[in-house]
């Protein structure tokens, strides 16, 4: 009995040391907000410490914060709210990344009136960008190395 029990303990102890231990992985956080003027079009940069598992954009004309449901002001005559799955303002223990104006208008800038952060919650960080011409394009991508999302709106 005592070698069949010796070679199950073994057995178990040979299975976990070969399974690799999963390590939690931190939620990518905000760390700078940027705007900048170029030549047809002002842009708008998230610095952040990864990738969101995805973002998702559109056109609006008024936005709400995220768990309040209360109005965000936002300038300009159209809004390009822009969501990202899986990413933060604030790190694991609820201390801010994030520590600028969640809500300014951005006066160097052809188009693009103001900036607003409109959620931080639950891994899901919203942005507005409010522009004047309505009939501006925009595009919005992800660069690395640093990683930041970046969002463009034509003047």
């Amino acid at each position: 009995m005592n070698k069949r029990l010796a070679a199950v303990v073994l057995a178990v102890l040979a299975v976990l040391t070969v399974v690799p231990v999963a390590s939690a992985q931190s939620t990518p956080t905000l760390s700078n907000i940027r705007t900048g003027r170029n030549a047809g079009f002002d842009r708008v940069v998230l610095d952040l410490s990864g990738l969101p598992a995805e973002h998702r954009v559109r056109e609006v004309t008024e936005v709400s914060g995220c768990a309040s449901g209360m109005p965000v002001p936002v300038p300009g005559n159209e809004v390009l709210e822009v969501v990202l799955v899986g990413a933060a303002a604030h790190d694991d223990a609820g201390n801010p990344t994030y520590t600028g104006s969640r809500n300014f208008p951005t006066p160097g800038l052809a188009n693009v009136r103001g900036v607003a952060l409109t959620c931080d919650f639950e891994a899901t960080l919203g942005v507005a960008v409010g522009y004047g011409n309505t009939a501006s394009w925009h595009r919005v991508f992800t660069l690395t190395s640093p990683d930041r999302l970046v969002i463009d709106i034509g003047q």
